[in-house]
């Protein structure tokens, strides 16, 4: 698996690698919705925190740990998604750290942007897509779901989260052969909003 940080776009999105020319859209989008970050996120991006996780991103992206997108609706960043713990050796990868401003929520922006990342990555040689998703995200649960994920199981107590809650963390995976089914999935779904 060689994964390649280049510009992915559909008809709803375009995922553009993190640059400082999304920095400042990024940082107000994220500003949106506080309860998000304080509620159910591991870290935090707003105020202070954004400068900070936005540097540890960068570094992590330097290190080839990370790739981070813009996702870029309407000519407008609206969020982010990543592909984190990037392992070449094992054709393996996780699609985490998504965030869309309430705005972006509900209709194209996720399954457009999961289409294009997972598409990516599967092309590049994945053999397999993992999510992690703190256990009380309902919201978030439901939307790896209603993809073609598959819940492999909850991790109980794995991580502390910068408020000091420690959260369960779930499981789900779409490995290479379940590929063809979930993307047969994703385009009826997107061909629905382009009605």
């Amino acid at each position: 698996m060689r994964l390649n940080s280049e510009v992915l776009q559909n008809d709803f999105v375009r995922l553009e690698p993190f640059s400082d020319a999304c920095k400042e859209e990024l940082r107000a989008a994220c500003a949106a919705d506080p309860a998000t970050w304080n509620d159910l996120y591991p870290y935090s991006m707003l105020g202070p925190g954004f400068d900070f996780h936005w540097a540890r991103i960068g570094q992590e992206i330097a290190e080839g740990k990370t790739m981070g997108f813009a996702v870029v609706v309407n000519g407008v960043c609206r969020g982010m998604s990543t592909y984190i713990g990037i392992d070449e050796m094992n054709h393996a990868v996780e699609i985490g750290a998504t965030y869309y401003e309430p705005s972006a929520r509900g209709g194209p922006v996720n399954p457009s942007a999961k289409r294009l990342l997972l598409g990516h990555a599967f092309d590049c040689g994945a053999t397999r897509v993992q999510f992690r998703v703190d256990a009380i995200n309902a919201r978030s649960r439901a939307a790896v779901l209603k993809l073609g994920a598959v819940q492999e199981g909850i991790l109980r107590q794995d991580r502390v989260t910068w408020t000091g809650r420690v959260r369960d963390t779930v499981h789900f995976s779409i490995l290479a052969d379940e590929w063809p089914a979930v993307l047969d999935r994703l385009d009826a779904r997107l061909a629905a909003f382009a009605v």
